[in-house]
């Protein structure tokens, strides 16, 4: 606009500097041909008056240009608002969606529906217990003293037993191994339910576990899944241990990941060492062309350093030692000439960092859970903690609490059960778990003995819970409450919660066999309580709920 009118005014300009008449001739006259003046004047006045028009419609067609520019900017930026907003729509859409889902997953087998907060669910029955009769205290009471408490002397006796018997075995061990190739055994711990004193059925099954290192130079390098690399789903509870050398980045030099050209030479390593021959690293019991810990591997060498220990000590013990399972490494059954047997578990295992939590070469598995993902993968284990957690909780319970009765009997009616209809996707361990969740959850003073029969019902409701929701978490890994006293690795207690019934999730059939078993079981707790119970009569029992009151 400005440029178009600066244009007018130089011609008006010109115009006027160039007119006849504002510079006459010096005689002042006029000229004498005025009417080819006028003439050309008027030719010269409608030139401009075209020019004028003419830069006019320029100045026009420029504005509507421009208007239309800003209009076709405007229209985009409302296209891109409107594409925000639309984009807005769809994701909350898909998270209410995908929350719909969720819901669904969790709820579509029945209706559960909490009624309250924690302490209202362990005071309210489930559904699964709505016209169960279930057995008073004076029931419980004599059911424990009767079928249970007896066994604790005989678990006492084969623990001392098998103990100074695994003792001896791996000394003689150590002294057929060789101690510059071979691995290092330490001395053997006991774990699991008959050093919790909570084992009931028979046959009783002592759990040790031995430590093992490599021979010097090498060492394990160990990694978690929780130590923030990805793994996958399947592989949550598992790790990996690397062999390398005392003095060795675990990651490793990177002539070992790529191949260096003919004419360039590691700074680093030597042309003799630059790569280790398989046949050391298999010696080192890892996976072939691996610097990983194979534990098919170690199941190998470990039996048959068990089978040259045992020819070397056998003459001295009057039974036979022989392997009674053969995908344990450590399954181990003694044989008595009258014929009785002891059976337990000598297990290998590799000690995480320098803590108490171990990587296990085999674990007993369920048919709930899941094959390992490979045999260079190795189950965590954290049963020296669970051992620990259950004694130092018990120095502030009340005497002769009711915690370790109550995993007793719930153990047994599941046993039962399971020999009655089949196997489930409950263990033992299973078992354990709720009542270390309860432990920490109740008050000291709940696990009073006259209270067996209160809390036996707040772990049946705990467990049917967790079967409606799928969901029993492991008690150590993800739980921030842990005493300190235990010195338990924090980053364990930093990881996600490890779901121990995931596998229900996958396994629907795995799953509604559990739930038939555990409604099953209920319907038949009086039936097999009052089985191993001794007469109680009435007056007595009537006696005792008088007392409670």
């Amino acid at each position: 606009m400005p440029v178009g009118i600066f244009r007018v005014c130089l011609v008006v300009i010109t115009a006027i500097v160039n007119h006849p008449l504002l510079f006459p001739k010096e005689n002042g006259t006029v000229l004498e041909n005025t009417e080819e003046i006028i003439q050309k004047m008027k030719e010269r006045e409608e030139s401009l008056r075209l020019e004028q028009l003419r830069l006019e419609q320029e100045i026009a067609d420029q504005e509507a240009t421009q208007k239309t520019l800003e209009n076709a900017a405007e229209v985009v930026e409302e296209i891109k608002e409107e594409k925000i907003r639309w984009d807005m729509w769809t994701a909350f859409s898909m998270v209410v969606f995908l929350l719909i889902e969720l819901w669904r997953q969790d709820f579509q087998e029945g209706n559960w529906q909490d009624t309250g907060g924690e302490e209202d669910d362990m005071a309210v029955l489930g559904k699964a217990f709505k016209g169960v009769a279930f057995p008073d205290k004076a029931v419980l009471a004599s059911f424990y003293e009767k079928r249970i408490l007896g066994t604790t002397g005989d678990m006492a006796r084969m623990r001392e037993m098998v103990e100074g018997f695994a003792d001896d075995l791996l000394e003689a061990l150590r002294s057929v191994c060789n101690r510059d190739a071979d691995m290092e055994v330490e001395d053997c711990m006991g774990v699991g339910s008959m050093y919790e004193n909570w084992r009931v059925r028979k046959p009783f099954v002592c759990d040790l576990i031995v430590p093992f290192a490599p021979p010097e130079p090498y060492c394990f390098r160990s990694q978690i899944w929780c130590s923030g690399d990805s793994f996958p789903p399947d592989e949550q509870g598992y790790g990996t241990i690397k062999v390398c050398r005392a003095g060795e980045d675990a990651t490793g030099c990177i002539c070992d990941k790529t191949k260096l050209g003919e004419d360039m030479l590691c700074l680093l390593h030597s042309q003799t060492n630059t790569t280790r021959p398989s046949s050391e690293m298999e010696d080192l019991l890892c996976f072939k062309n691996t610097q990983y810990l194979d534990a098919n591997q170690v199941m190998k060498w470990f039996q048959i350093a068990v089978t040259k220990a045992w020819n070397r000590i056998s003459h001295k013990y009057e039974f036979d030692l022989s392997f009674s399972l053969l995908d344990l490494p450590g399954a181990l059954k003694i044989k008595f000439k009258s014929g009785k047997s002891i059976a337990f578990n000598l297990t290998p295992v590799v000690q995480y960092e320098n803590s108490d939590v171990y990587f296990i070469s085999h674990f007993p598995r369920s048919g709930l859970a899941a094959d390992l993902p490979s045999s260079t993968h190795w189950f965590l284990t954290f049963a020296v903690y669970e051992r620990r957690f259950i004694q130092l909780v018990s120095k502030a319970l009340p005497a002769n609490a009711c915690h370790v009765s109550c995993l007793q009997i719930l153990a047994f009616l599941h046993g039962k059960q399971c020999s009655l209809t089949g196997p489930s996707g409950l263990t033992n361990y299973h078992l354990k778990t709720v009542m270390l969740h309860l432990l920490q959850a109740r008050p000291s003073q709940d696990w009073a003995p006259e209270k067996l029969e209160a809390r036996l019902q707040d772990m049946l409701k705990f467990l049917e819970k967790c079967l409606h929701e799928k969901k029993l978490y492991h008690f150590f890994i993800g739980n921030g409450k842990v005493p300190a006293e235990l010195g338990f690795p924090i980053i364990f207690q930093r990881a996600e919660p490890l779901n121990l019934f995931r596998p229900f999730v996958l396994h629907r059939d795995v799953y509604r066999k559990t739930v038939d078993t555990f409604h099953e079981m209920l319907r038949n707790t009086s039936a097999l309580i009052n089985e191993y119970t001794v007469h109680i009569p009435l007056a007595h029992t009537n006696g005792i709920h008088k007392e409670s009151l």
